[in-house]
């Protein structure tokens, strides 16, 4: 495939998704399985096991794409969910494993070739930083859930607040993250 030379916006990829475009699919897995990788090797800290994970990940994200609204988030955003949700549920799964609380650490720690389309500025960002600043109604609920590996069911019951206000939460958090991550970048790419 001549994937190099072929460049999308996130919506003509998202519509090419949809219509199950072979090479749609492979510019995907090409741009975002590293980014991925990263993620779920952070999570269940080892190599077989986080390339099973992105492999389910991918299939799950070929066989529910119609599902996807960019209403809701970026394309990487929902595959980032996807790959997280299936790292934890193997986590879980997996009798032998001790491990009761699962660490994400900054996004600036992961290791892997990005693909051409992440601006230089996505390596040098801080998650724990940007979260951080968050009001704390909605920094609590992201911590809890993205960087110590509870469930939407666990952070309400921790938090003492019911599901759907704790998926709130870390919706309008998640939205301004967005916008503190991304900003830069469509600025560097005006630029």
């Amino acid at each position: 495939m001549s994937g190099n030379d072929v460049r999308y916006r996130e919506a003509e990829l998202v519509a090419k998704l949809k219509t199950n475009s072979r090479s749609a699919f492979e510019y995907l897995y090409d741009h975002y399985s590293a980014a991925l990788y990263g993620v779920i090797l952070k999570i269940v800290k080892d190599e077989e096991k986080a390339a099973d994970v992105l492999q389910e990940s991918f299939l799950k994200v070929w066989r529910h794409i119609a599902s996807y609204s960019s209403e809701k988030g970026t394309l990487f955003t929902w595959m980032l969910n996807i790959a997280r949700n299936r790292a934890i549920d193997m986590l879980r799964a997996d009798s032998k494993t001790e491990q009761k609380v699962i660490r994400m650490d900054v996004v600036t720690e992961m290791e892997q070739v990005w693909g051409d389309n992440w601006s230089e500025i996505v390596f040098e960002m801080d998650v724990k930083t940007a979260v951080s600043g968050l009001p704390s109604e909605r920094r609590t609920p992201i911590e809890l859930v993205y960087f110590q590996g509870y469930t939407h069911e666990e952070a309400a019951e921790k938090l003492s607040v019911p599901l759907g206000t704790v998926k709130s939460r870390i919706r309008k958090g998640l939205q301004e993250l967005r916008a503190a991550f991304f900003m830069p970048v469509m600025q560097q790419k005006r630029a």
